[in-house]
């Protein structure tokens, strides 16, 4: 997955609260879609956003499907946002 994928997926504020419950462990479908006004469909839509983006992964219980997140491809964007810092002997 490529960075600019990565940075659309984030871009939505649905998406990164969907990110944002995650962080406490993984959820259903239907348990994200608790803490919204939006129909299944929709949800269904942003998880598909941030799987592709690679930015969370399902994983399948009996008859459930959890997701959680993909902590490999945050550091992987910490990382490259941590480059563009450079050092304190680059300033001019």
């Amino acid at each position: 997955m490529g960075l600019n994928e990565t940075l659309k997926a984030l871009a939505d504020p649905v998406r990164r609260q969907i990110l944002e419950m995650l962080k406490h462990g993984p959820k259903t479908a239907g348990e994200l879609a608790q803490a919204f006004d939006l129909t299944p469909a929709t949800i269904s839509y942003h998880l598909s956003q941030l799987k592709k983006a690679d930015l969370i992964s399902p994983q399948k219980d009996k008859n459930f499907i959890y997701y959680q997140l993909n902590l490999t491809v945050f550091e992987e964007i910490l990382n490259w946002f941590s480059s563009l810092g450079g050092s304190t002997h680059d300033k001019d």
